[in-house]
């Protein structure tokens, strides 16, 4: 626009508005600006004195003959006038209705010079101190953008973001920076105990590592082992719950075979020749490295039975054999192999011929049929366990292909001029499994996790009663427990469990159970780091890290021993098995009369024989007969009602969703 048209505009000028709503109005000029080329007017509405800045004209007219200007369209920024403007403006107008001229025209007199330019300054000052703070907020933004952006780039660089759970794994990178870790070393005191409860955990392996899965288990020092368990909120906030768990000892990934054995299993051998029973089982999830452990490495397959805890404990069994103190005592060493399935017992190094459990007079439990076999050098015991590693029964689970479906017991027998003297039982323990993952599958996978989990329970009340001295033993719960009964009595008992756990997030809740598991049998006072339950909480634009202390966890049974539906299968699965036996008992005494059968059959076929003693055996035949049939009848209809309330009760155990 033209500032010569500016110039021909006089404050005290009327002329018409246009408002944003597009009302028009009549207004006066009070200031024109020609620096910045605006027009202040200001009109009385509703016994108040309001203002606007107009600029950036697109047409203008002013009429001669009334002194109006006529303002057609533009830009309008309302704004309030500053109160001490606008009191000068009032005084102004009210100052020039009092002086009207008598035709009728207003005189209109201007402002002070010194009042345009106080207001003046003071619009410019007011204005600047506004796009001032809309230019620092709008640089904060930027930086703030950057800032998250730069973040984003360098979490992106640091972890694969086509890994599903990208988030907790940093979480758990966070929180481990601000653990100091020293795990177990090979020069550590070893500390002897009655009872020893450790942990082993597993490096992630081919199938992990495929889907990238996120390593959750932290060996804090030889004795705290830290799960970050994944959590969700209600908002999809994601967080970690550490949980921690103190034992005698914790091994993490990089711990070998001779390691785990230096500490767990090696103080118990020479118990055995003090005349004691030691016991060492290795207890965890399918698929966590039980079978590692006790029987050796594995090559694809292939497994080196020399790098395992049976072969160690041999080798220590014969180097004090050796020594001068036992050497004198005539000692001789035997090895036995078996496996407990489904309740039953199969020698491993006798083409698994079925064993039978019994309890002679003096109450002490026999495993009839058992062969014992000398050795006299650790190669020996190589070859055995080698034999019976591949007798023993697997199957499929959900997380292994070749899992473990039986306890495999691998004993060591010091004998002294025939008699017992020590011996040292070396258990591989079966994969536990919750009741909820096969109500599934079929029922022969049913009954083996059914009767697996019965004998893990049977086995941790036998233990714990044998770390509290406890007078009674429920040694008889399983078949497992009574095999072992004499290691749970005696004071010259000593047991060692290692618990193996899973490293793997999908693997969390199964780790967890575990762990509560061996924490239940020997129940070690927390301190420390194994006091704190941290939670580590993530947002969408920022991380934020909370740390929230907790009590220690009570004592509490899972949800599969509190379920009562497990309960009825567990029932169900019981009541199946004492059928079995009942009826297969029954079988045998059909197949011993079936050989008085054969005996008349033979009579009859003699030129001369007595009709009437053949009559008379074969109505008595007849009538046991009948009878044994019978009841073999009813055994079999109670079996069928058992197996179909094991079906229906396998119906409601519904698996829990991960949360």
């Amino acid at each position: 626009m033209d500032p010569s048209f500016y110039r021909s505009l006089q404050p005290g000028t009327a002329i018409n508005i246009q408002r944003t709503n597009g009302a028009i109005h009549s207004a006066t000029i009070k200031l024109v600006s020609l620096e910045k080329m605006t027009v202040c007017v200001e009109w009385t509405e509703s016994d108040s004195i309001k203002g606007k800045e107009v600029w950036d004209f697109c047409c203008l007219s002013k009429n001669q003959r009334n002194n109006r200007v006529t303002y057609l369209s533009g830009y309008i920024i309302s704004y309030w006038m500053v109160l001490v403007h606008i009191i000068v403006r009032s005084r102004i107008t009210r100052a020039s209705c009092s002086n009207a001229h008598p035709n009728g025209n207003e005189i209109i007199e201007e402002p002070p010079q010194s009042l345009r330019i106080v207001s003046s300054a003071s619009q410019a000052r007011r204005k600047s101190n506004i796009v001032k703070e809309m230019e620092k907020m709008k640089s904060k933004r930027e930086e703030k953008r950057a800032q998250f952006s730069e973040i984003r780039n360098k979490r992106t660089q640091e972890f694969d973001s086509s890994c599903p759970n990208w988030e907790f794994a940093r979480m758990v990178k966070e929180y481990r920076a601000t653990t100091d870790c020293r795990p177990i070393s090979m020069n550590d005191p070893i500390e002897e105990h009655r009872i020893c409860v450790c942990v082993r955990k597993r490096p992630l392996n081919k199938q992990e590592l495929g889907k990238k899965e996120c390593d959750i288990i932290t060996v804090a020092n030889r004795n705290t082992i830290l799960v970050h368990e994944p959590k969700l909120k209600v908002d999809l906030t994601k967080y970690l719950e550490n949980q921690a768990f103190r034992f005698d000892f914790s091994f993490d990934e990089t711990a070998s075979n001779e390691m785990v054995y230096r500490f767990t299993a090696r103080p118990l051998v020479e118990t055995i020749f003090e005349g004691g029973k030691a016991t060492c089982f290795a207890y965890g999830q399918t698929g966590s490295g039980k079978t590692h452990t006790m029987g050796g490495n594995f090559s694809g397959k292939m497994q080196n039975a020399s790098k395992g805890i049976y072969a160690f404990a041999s080798q220590d069994v014969f180097l004090l054999q050796n020594q001068p103190r036992y050497k004198a005592q005539g000692l001789e060493v035997y090895v036995t192999f078996f496996e407990i399935y489904n309740g039953k017992l199969f020698d491993l190094l006798n083409k698994k011929a079925k064993l039978r459990i019994l309890e002679d007079g003096k109450q002490q439990v026999q495993v009839v049929g058992l062969q014992e076999i000398q050795v006299s050098c650790p190669e020996d015991v190589i070859r055995m366990i080698e034999m019976g590693s591949a007798c023993r029964t697997s199957g499929h689970t959900f997380a292994n292909s070749s899992s473990s479906r039986s306890h495999a017991c691998f004993q060591i027998i010091l004998r002294r001029k025939g008699k017992l003297y020590g011996k040292f039982s070396l258990v591989d323990l079966a994969g536990n499994e919750r009741g909820a993952d096969t109500s599934s599958a079929d029922r022969q996978t049913r009954m083996e996790a059914a009767e697996i989990n019965k004998s893990l329970l049977a086995l941790k009340e036998c233990i714990r009663a044998l770390g509290q001295n406890k007078p009674h033993t429920p040694f008889r719960e399983s078949k497992l427990t009574q095999v072992l009964r004499d290691s749970f009595i005696g004071s010259n008992s000593r047991t060692c469990m290692i618990a193996m756990i899973s490293p793997g997030m999908s693997s969390c809740e199964y780790t967890l159970n575990t762990l509560r598991y061996a924490d239940r049998v020997k129940e070690l006072p927390r301190s420390g780091m194994a006091g704190e339950a941290n939670l580590m909480e993530t947002e969408s634009e920022g991380l934020e890290i909370s740390k929230e202390g907790s009590n220690c966890l009570h004592e509490q049974l899972s949800e599969d021993e509190l379920s009562p539906h497990l309960s009825s299968f567990r029932e169900a699965v019981t009541r199946i098995s004492e059928l079995e036996e009942k009826a297969i008992e029954e079988l045998k005494e059909v197949r011993e009369k079936m050989n008085n059968c054969n005996y008349l059959l033979d009579m009859a076929e003699q030129p001369e024989y007595d009709l009437e003693a053949f009559v008379y055996q074969a109505q008595c035949f007849i009538h046991e007969g009948s009878q044994i049939f019978l009841s073999l009848k009813d055994t079999m209809e109670e079996l069928t009602l058992a197996m179909q309330m094991e079906e229906q009760a396998s119906k409601h155990l519904i698996k829990r969703p991960f949360q």
